[in-house]
């Protein structure tokens, strides 16, 4: 279970305590167990800081703690701070990523298993498709993504299965694996029968709970090639 423990201080050295953090994330390179840290300043207070620290269990939170780098780092945090900091331990009980959330309908309910209204409710109208293996690379428009996901549809009963998946800001990357058997016409071939892999990833811009923007990086050539087929699945438009 993923454990978080909040650090709240004041200080009038804030600069100060910045580059302590420095010096300690890099003196213990290769031996902390964090995941992710965040620290917010109040709006309405300027000496008070909140700092946000993500461990993926209690237990390697204990385990950073016991680190002599931790403990010297804490002692020269309390010389910078005004009073003793306070600290809140969590369960993470609950871990909503709403922009991950967004980017999997796609994948799960439009592309495995047809829900076109999806197209409607999680891409912008004037949504922006990069594909470099199309002809035209950069296309506007979501009816470009449901005309897409209609061609691979009918040709294929196909299952994404993401590998990786990243989220930073308003980007999304997801590293996927898509498995296929090919059922419909698809590239001029006719059905084999057989089943096809490929990989790739998917990078979505989501703004405002829409996705504004989209950029698909993978290899049809080669599952052209092994279906023995040739010309483009979507023409030229």
């Amino acid at each position: 279970m993923t454990f978080v423990q909040i650090i709240d201080y004041k200080t009038r050295r804030y600069d100060d305590l910045s580059d302590l953090m420095d010096r300690y994330v890099a003196q213990s390179q290769g031996k902390r167990t964090v995941t992710h840290s965040l620290i917010g300043k109040d709006r309405e207070d300027g000496e008070h800081y909140v700092d946000v620290i993500e461990f993926p269990s209690y237990e390697d939170a204990m385990k950073n703690s016991h680190l002599p780098e931790t403990d010297r780092m804490f002692k020269e945090m309390v010389a910078l701070c005004d009073g003793m900091p306070t600290f809140t331990n969590l369960d993470v009980v609950r871990d909503e990523q709403l922009n991950k959330h967004l980017v999997n309908r796609v994948f799960d309910d439009a592309l495995m298993h047809g829900n076109m209204a999806v197209i409607e409710e999680c891409f912008a109208t004037n949504y922006i498709d990069h594909d470099a293996s199309k002809e035209e690379s950069t296309v506007i428009g979501r009816d470009s993504m449901r005309a897409d996901m209609e061609i691979w549809r009918k040709a294929f009963d196909m299952t994404f299965e993401p590998v990786c998946q990243v989220a930073e800001g308003d980007f999304v990357t997801t590293v996927w694996n898509w498995r296929g058997t090919h059922k419909g016409e698809f590239m001029g071939v006719m059905p084999t029968g057989k089943t096809y892999e490929m990989s790739g990833t998917t990078t979505f811009q989501c703004v405002n709970g829409e996705i504004i923007e989209g950029w698909w990086h993978y290899n049809p050539g080669q599952l052209q090639r092994e279906m023995g087929g040739s010309g483009s699945p979507y023409g030229s438009r």
